[in-house]
């Protein structure tokens, strides 16, 4: 269709072969080769060697180039930014891309889910569904999707964290509405490392008690004095933190990029293939006892909540009819299938007069698929039998060691007596293709008496496909820890009910509601301008964007087909009587168009050298993609009854201090502090609970990040204090004045560590306080604290060992429940931070 699909890389989707015995080969080439490849080196590890200030703990001296209008100190800067570092990445020992987020102050991840499909909030804006709506997840400069809560297909899911990122660089609130369309509350940007200096690392990481192999690779160089490269990726393969019963991860990804320098700029040119299984883990049965304000909460007789989950090798394959129509036969084991090749550059240029020019563009071609079983219903094991086939139903084993034999006693299957009707969330991600550019034009003009103005004028320009279908199957399975089986249930006269665990084509359980299909296109221009001013100590900016956007396509709902035989085998089963397909004929348009107007402005003044105070107000917009689907917000002919139903704004106020002492006797230390006031409206639609919200929040709070540093001792930290309310509510105003669920009053990271010598040791803490499972203000989900802690080993010259544990304690704790109270039966289904896990990894840097 258009320039995005000529613009595909036809690459095989497997990316490379699956290696058995990599991992002995990597380790007996490290250990054999690594001294000696340091020895030849010619000196180029010393030219690798950080020279760092250790008075500068936030690196408050070092230049940012994330929501600012051109490179700027910290220090300098009205915005509150945070950079993280490979080996602060590497400190905190992430089983996921998501992981990595919750280490950046100010940054809500609730990374249970495993690498996609992550909730992500910034400080001040609460999470009403799903997803990162008012952030955008950036790498180099644009943004890996348009838009961060696409059903079923977030950013998160087509980003991976490996050993070719240079920093994360994270700005929240602020410059963000301006910076970028559609991320009002701010932007976490992936820089890949260029090539600047000669060198690269090669890097084994395995699980010690779980099942995981991952190889990272890395290198750059200069190929002359005006040509450099870096190349790098990584492939890990096992069956992840939870014991799934088969290799729930499996894949990797390549990226490459070239830079030629010329005398008043550069261009470089970057290439990335993601193919990549990751097991996505969505709400499970949990133990929840006590009151609501006060629950108890823990594992079921037969299921851990740390360790298990509801995946099985007894659930891989999923029979329907796809959104064309046609039978179709989805892989469960793909679990977020994300496969992504993009092709991007970017040129900067000095020109004469003090005017530079600078362009970031990129094309993406991503598609994939979502697939992961979620528990609809857990009760007791004859209380569904029943439900399903009537009174006197009996329940068998449709699968596993024990199939056809049928369970005597259901009350005791397990010793928890429980089934689940599981409704497999199956979500074809058909076209995710988009293009972003980013064009721009910079003055600067010398006022004299110390005096500098800088203009920027720039046009950004992007296009969002979202072409998903969704194709829903119910099952029923025993609630086990490991390997559960499906069930067959059976009316009173033995007649089969189920079939072969099969429950329903679809999910009658919620209305069928959820077969669907959407083939939209979403296009984005914002011209933008940006003002700087600096003068001695003081610096002010101001910033304005416009965002003109269009949304154009097609969308369809489910209807019920009678007496399909779905499964072609001649025999019409109860299941193949009424079957949840796309109801091709019965299309809507999609035809609006939308246009906001987001603004900026702050001003930062050097008190000192190392103190500075910092304040902003600004307003941004996000619009409305997918989720407005569905809604009764579009009307018959596609367009949409107001422009509010197309955009939500964020207002928010800040301001701050950043502070340091340098080369003291009693330590150094830093600190960026900032207070924050934002109002959010929010309309949305959440698949779980088939509920759409139009809302306002109000928030206020302070965020804290610090480091300190004496002798071998480093300390950096971060903390969030928020008071969130709904103030607004237009479809349920039983919640105003309540909490948003899940916002915690305080979270919190801490990692102490102390090296010397060739050995480092520390910790990691991540922890949360109280949090309300839904907007209710029932359920309370209580606080937790992971303590991760690590070890490392400089082997020799180059050559390193560490060993890392996360969640070392075996803490329990919850980021999501469906429940907002605690149910009769005492049985919630809720997200649970994975247990104890711990690696070691063996890296080479030469």
């Amino acid at each position: 269709m258009n320039l995005l699909t000529t613009a595909k890389l036809q690459i095989s989707n497997n990316l490379i072969d699956p290696f058995i015995s990599l991992k002995v080969i990597t380790i007996a080439t490290l250990i054999a080769f690594a001294p000696a490849a340091y020895s030849q080196d010619d000196g180029s590890a010393d030219d690798d060697a950080v020279l760092e200030d250790f008075g500068d703990l936030l690196e408050l001296d070092e230049f940012i180039t994330t929501g600012v209008s051109g490179a700027t100190k910290k220090i300098k800067s009205s915005v509150s930014v945070s950079s993280v570092n490979t080996d602060d990445i590497a400190l905190a020992a992430p089983r996921s891309t998501a992981e990595v987020f919750r280490n950046i102050p100010g940054i809500r991840s609730e990374a249970t889910a495993g690498d996609g499909n992550t909730n992500i909030a910034v400080r001040g804006i609460p999470i009403a569904t799903g997803g990162a709506k008012y952030l955008q997840l950036h790498e180099d400069g644009l943004p890996i999707m348009e838009y961060g809560d696409i059903a079923f297909g977030t950013a998160d899911g087509f980003l991976r964290a490996d050993n070719t990122i240079d920093r994360i660089e994270a700005i929240r609130g602020g410059s963000a509405s301006t910076f970028a369309s559609n991320s009002p509350g701010g932007v976490i940007n992936f820089i890949s490392k260029t090539g600047e200096v000669k060198g690269g690392s090669l890097a084994l990481t395995s699980g010690l008690d779980y099942d995981s192999t991952r190889v990272d690779f890395e290198y750059g160089s200069p190929i002359s004095d005006d040509m450099r490269f870096h190349v790098g990726g990584f492939y890990r393969v096992g069956e992840g933190p939870r014991n799934a019963g088969y290799d729930g991860n499996d894949g990797g990804q390549f990226k490459a990029n070239f830079t030629k320098d010329f005398k008043n700029g550069y261009v470089r040119v970057y290439f990335k293939h993601l193919n990549d299984k990751a097991i996505t883990y969505l709400p499970m049965p949990i133990s929840v006892t006590g009151s609501d304000s006060n629950p108890e909460i823990g594992s079921l007789p037969g299921y851990d909540v740390r360790t298990d989950t509801p995946h099985t090798p007894f659930l891989q394959t999923n029979l329907g009819i796809g959104g064309d129509g046609s039978r179709r036969l989805s892989d469960v084991s793909d679990g977020l299938r994300s496969i992504t090749t993009s092709v991007g550059g970017e040129l900067a240029f000095d020109l004469e007069g003090d005017w530079k020019i600078i362009d970031k563009f990129r094309v993406a071609a991503n598609n994939g698929r979502f697939v992961s079983p979620f528990p609809s219903q857990i009760d007791d094991a004859q209380t569904i039998a029943d439900d399903i086939g009537g009174a006197g139903a009996t329940i068998a084993y449709a699968n596993g060691p024990n199939a056809g034999e049928t369970i005597s006693n259901p009350g005791t299957l397990n010793g928890n007596g429980l089934i689940m009707r599981t409704h497999l969330f199956d979500t074809e991600l058909n076209d995710f293709d988009n293009y972003s550019n980013d064009f721009k034009i910079a003055k600067s003009v010398d006022l004299g008496d110390g005096a500098t103005m800088n203009f920027t004028f720039g046009y950004y320009k992007s296009r969002q496909n979202i072409d998903m279908d969704w194709l829903w199957n119910t099952y029923l399975l025993e609630v086990k820890g490991q390997d559960a089986a499906l069930l067959d249930i059976f009316d009173s006269s033995g007649a089969p009910i189920t079939e072969n665990g099969l429950v329903a084509y679809g999910v009658p359980f919620w209305g069928n509601c959820c077969q669907r299909s959407y083939d939209a296109s979403y296009d984005t221009d914002a011209p933008y301008f940006e003002l700087g001013y600096q003068k001695n100590k003081l610096n002010f900016d101001f910033s304005l964007r416009v965002d003109y956007g269009s949304a154009n396509g097609t969308y369809a709902g489910g209807t019920q087909s009678a007496d399909l035989d779905v499964n072609q085998d001649g025999v019409i089963s109860v299941p193949e009587q009424s079957v949840s397909v796309i109801n091709n004929a019965a299309q809507s348009p999609i035809n609006y168009s939308w246009d906001y107007v987001s603004y900026s402005f702050g001003a930062n003044y050097e008190i000192t050298d190392d103190l500075a105070v910092f304040g902003r107000y600004s307003r941004g917009g996000r619009s409305n993609a997918d989720r407005l689907l569905f809604s009764d917000n579009i009307r018959s002919d596609g367009s949409i009854e107001g422009q509010e139903s197309a955009v939500d704004f964020v207002k928010q106020l800040e301001g701050g201090v950043k502070f340091r002492t340098r080369n003291s006797d009693q330590g150094n230390l830093s600190v960026f502090a900032t207070g924050f006031f934002a109002k959010t409206e929010e309309q949305n639609f959440e698949a779980t609970t088939q509920k759409f919200i139009d809302r306002v929040f109000e928030a206020f709070g302070l965020e804290l990040e610090a480091a300190y540093r004496i002798g071998g001792f480093s300390l950096r930290a971060g903390l969030t204090w928020t008071n969130a309310e709904i103030v607004d509510d237009t479809i349920n105003d039983s919640v105003i004045g309540n909490t948003p669920r899940r916002q915690a009053d305080l979270i919190y990271q801490f990692t102490p560590s102390y090296s010397q010598g060739r050995f480092t040791v520390g910790t990691n803490i991540i922890g949360t306080t109280d949090s309300y499972a839904q907007d209710s203000n029932d359920l309370v989900m209580p606080g937790y604290a992971i303590v991760n802690p690590f070890i490392n080993y400089e082997i020799t010259n180059g050559l390193s060992l560490s060993l890392n544990v996360n969640n070392v304690f075996d803490a329990f704790g919850l980021s999501e429940s469906e429940q907002g109270s605690i149910p009769g039966n005492n049985v919630i289904a809720a997200r649970g931070i994975n247990g104890r896990t711990t690696s070691v990894t063996l890296m080479y840097r030469f």
